[in-house]
């Protein structure tokens, strides 16, 4: 199973394997509050992908687009995690406001695709 969460709510034990998936770290948070197993930076959109984005809901769908496409040359890290989450729980961790409309989402939703 495969949950997305905030990096800046408090870690439980049913997260099982915390994966930070943003490029930079979350600010303000320090690295014993976030708890991360792994930060996963080359899963995050990049820089450009990211500032062109800007959270905005209305270029949700052309960035799910943009960063699926982004995340084709990495697919084996991708398939590592599905890896993780065929053995157990695993948490993608972000930093966005928005729980509906950033990259942990589309991230899931790949990961789902392969288990």
């Amino acid at each position: 199973m495969v949950k997305i969460k905030r990096a800046y709510e408090a870690p439980a034990p049913e997260d099982g394997v915390r994966l930070l998936v943003d490029r930079l770290w979350p600010r303000g948070l320090s690295k014993e509050r976030a708890a991360v197993d792994h930060w996963l930076k080359d899963l995050a959109p990049s820089n450009e992908l990211r500032h062109w984005f800007g959270h905005d809901p209305a270029r949700w769908d052309e960035f799910r687009e943009r960063y699926r496409e982004e995340l084709r040359p990495v697919r084996p890290a991708i398939e590592e995690v599905a890896g993780m989450a065929r053995r157990g729980r695993v948490t993608l961790l972000f930093a966005a406001r928005d729980p509906d409309h950033n990259n942990a989402v589309v991230l899931r939703e790949l990961i789902e695709e392969l288990l």
